[in-house]
């Protein structure tokens, strides 16, 4: 799976990803250190990549709809220190199916993982909780 880390992620994390068989981008080695959130989200939605991030925004249903983009997944561990952080995202991945979060918008914490599907109807997604 092609994975890009949001600025706020550690760059070390790739390698990790790679052990795993990700691919995965920095935003710094892209050159999108400072730009907008819209601006990575419309690089994420160009390059079709899985987008990795701490930053809260990116779960704003009105900016970033499920389904119209690749998919975000964001994570909220208790700790943000580097290597927390980044021990914290290398569990989920190891457990999760990545391909099955193309299009949804994920928010991880320490005790559950929240789903936000693309609509199948025009009611809308709701949030699918898995514990």
């Amino acid at each position: 799976m092609k994975i890009k880390l949001d600025e706020n992620i550690s760059r070390h994390l790739k390698s990790l990803l790679k052990q795993e068989g990700h691919e995965a981008l920095t935003a710094a080695e892209q050159g999108l250190l400072g730009k907008t959130d819209i601006e990575i989200g419309a690089a994420v939605k160009t390059e079709r990549v899985l987008l990795f991030t701490l930053d809260l925004e990116f779960a704003d249903l009105r900016k970033f709809p499920p389904g119209t983009h690749p998919g975000i997944v964001l994570f909220r561990p208790l700790s943000m220190g580097p290597l927390s952080v980044n021990r914290f995202i290398l569990e989920f991945v190891k457990v999760t199916d990545l391909t099955s979060l193309a299009g949804c918008i994920v928010v991880v914490d320490p005790t559950r993982v929240r789903i936000r599907r693309p609509p199948l109807d025009t009611d809308g997604p709701e949030w699918e909780e898995i514990n």
